[in-house]
């Protein structure tokens, strides 16, 4: 077993994404762990009934048989309870002087010291069998264990001897087991395996997977085997969804001595996935301490303090980034607010300006012929100023209706985030955080309320500056356009704004596309380069002053 585990391991850290379960799998593994006390109380259940005939008036042979039931619902749920009654039939085996009996119960102490760590015991109890002598069956119950001796024993010794031994001992097991068996069955698919022949070992634990009830132990193993079948053959998808099937069928079956769990533990800590790789390592961990099974406590303990400091890193780094954008919203709501309050005084000084120019303008009727083409100067100079004047209203009228409706904004997504804060919702929160939707959506609501504001205010640009090109390079709007990026850059040209780096700013390209589209724009000029800068700066002139 942990040779295989290695092997998975070494594959593991060659992959750098994510290879998913189906999100409804995944679920029903998230329930069996929320519920494994529930599956833990249908066992003990099972277990107490076996317990409540001990209580009778039963002969040593119905005792015997008894307590091999609570052994087998014991094995893999708590071992000690199982040494227990494995004990008690060894005493059995010997009042009734029974060498068949004796020798069975000694296998399966061999096995349940073995589990439990105690390898010398079971090394001594396992060397003193003749195996040999032994009937069949019990022979096969030899072999068997003696394999998943040196598969514990492996967990903190590599050497390879001792991963030869378990296919030396599972080839003694397949000759002797029934070949109709399940059992030969599961051993033929490890050797396969071990000896990569994968495309065997897939054909075989497909058929026994389709014979096989979901609810049953037997197939969690066929389950279990083909994710080892799918990771050796880096179809990772496959072995994930096989595993999370074995691990689901074991909790359900209150089995606590198991390798599914692991096994996903390990892969989503080296694709990245810390949250799911802490979630199954404490679950396998928990079981294996609760089972007391030495080997797999030793093997999940290793990573189990690694994926767990992984894990508390993490939310150590989603906590103090939390922190950082909230204390960002906060700085950001500020200068909104002082932003308001500088357009504020900034209107208070633009209507005092133009109950100036409106003063100067009825003293300048006044004055006689004589300074009558000065005065036709000032006019002109008076119109632009409402002009401008006019623009600014419009756009300070449309600046405090976003900035109303971006308070509001922010204060939705500061609730919204708060909320997730407090729930505790940290994976949902680094999402949404994470996401750019919210900006790009804002941004493209900016570039369309620019462009109804301006076409507004010039509603002949599109056609004077479509007049300004050549015919055949004449600028085209696309159904439900305004404006196009062409004609936005040119449009802040008409309001003056003509440095190319708060044009790239408020546009979100960099400098040198900006300077790309003016030149090409130039380029299909119909008049003069020279003229092109200040004919822009007189389009709408005439039909844009109210």
């Amino acid at each position: 077993m942990k040779n295989f585990l290695y092997t998975l391991i070494a594959f593991l850290t060659g992959l750098h994404g994510y290879c998913g379960v189906s999100d409804s799998l995944l679920n029903k593994l998230d329930a069996a762990i929320k519920n494994k006390q529930q599956y833990v109380n249908l066992k003990e259940r099972r277990i107490a009934a076996y317990k409540l005939s001990l209580t009778g008036d039963v002969s040593r042979q119905e005792e015997y048989m008894l307590n091999e039931k609570l052994y087998g619902e014991y094995r893999k749920f708590r071992i000690d309870s199982a040494q227990f009654y494995i004990n008690r039939n060894l005493e059995i085996a010997e009042l009734l002087k029974d060498p068949y009996r004796k020798q069975k119960t000694q296998i399966q102490q061999a096995n349940l010291y073995s589990s439990a760590g105690s390898f010398l015991e079971a090394q001594a109890l396992l060397k003193g069998i003749k195996s040999k002598t032994l009937p069949t069956d019990i022979k096969a119950l030899y072999y068997e264990f003696y394999s998943q001796f040196y598969e514990h024993y492996t967990t903190n010794n590599t050497g390879e001897y001792y991963k030869k031994q378990i296919e030396v001992y599972r080839d003694s097991l397949i000759a002797v087991l029934d070949k109709s068996s399940a059992k030969y069955s599961i051993n033929l698919a490890q050797r396969y395996i071990y000896k990569k022949d994968l495309a065997k070992a897939e054909k075989l634990l497909y058929g026994l997977m389709a014979k096989s009830k979901k609810q049953q132990a037997d197939y969690a193993m066929f389950v279990y085997l083909l994710g080892d079948v799918y990771m050796l053959q880096k179809n990772e998808d496959k072995g994930l969804e096989y595993y999370t099937r074995a691990a689901i069928t074991d909790i359900e079956n209150g089995i606590k001595d198991h390798g599914a769990m692991q096994n996903l533990a390990i892969y989503y800590y080296y694709s990245g996935k810390i949250d799911l790789s802490y979630k199954y390592a404490r679950s396998a961990l928990e079981d294996a301490v609760f089972c007391n099974v030495k080997f797999r406590t030793l093997m999940m303990s290793e990573f189990y303090s690694i994926i767990n400091a992984a894990y508390q890193e993490k939310e150590a780094n989603g906590r103090s980034k939390l922190e950082g954008y909230l204390v960002l919203i906060s700085v950001l709501t500020v200068f909104l607010a002082i932003a308001i309050v500088y357009v504020y005084r900034q209107m208070k000084r633009v209507s005092k300006i133009k109950e100036e120019l409106s003063l100067s303008g009825k003293q300048l009727q006044l004055l006689n012929a004589d300074i009558l083409l000065a005065n036709d100067s000032l006019k002109d100079f008076n119109d632009q100023l409402h002009e401008a004047n006019r623009v600014k209203e419009e756009y300070i009228a449309q600046f405090f209706d976003i900035c109303s409706s971006y308070i509001n904004k922010l204060e939705e997504y500061r609730r919204m985030l708060n909320k997730k804060a407090v729930s505790k919702q940290f994976d949902e929160l680094s999402k949404i955080l994470k996401s750019t939707d919210f900006t790009d959506d804002e941004l493209q609501g900016l570039y369309k309320n620019f462009d109804m504001i301006f076409v507004n205010l010039y509603p002949t640009f599109v056609d004077e500056f479509n007049a300004m090109l050549i015919p055949q390079e004449q600028i085209v709007l696309r159904e439900g356009e305004i404006l196009n990026t062409e004609l936005r850059i040119f449009a802040l040209e008409r309001l003056g704004i003509t440095d190319s780096v708060k044009i790239a700013s408020f546009l979100r390209y960099s400098i040198s596309t900006i300077y790309n589209y003016r030149t090409k724009v130039r380029n299909k000029a119909a008049v003069p380069r020279e003229e092109f800068e200040s004919k822009i700066d007189k389009i709408g002139v005439g039909s844009s002053i109210a």
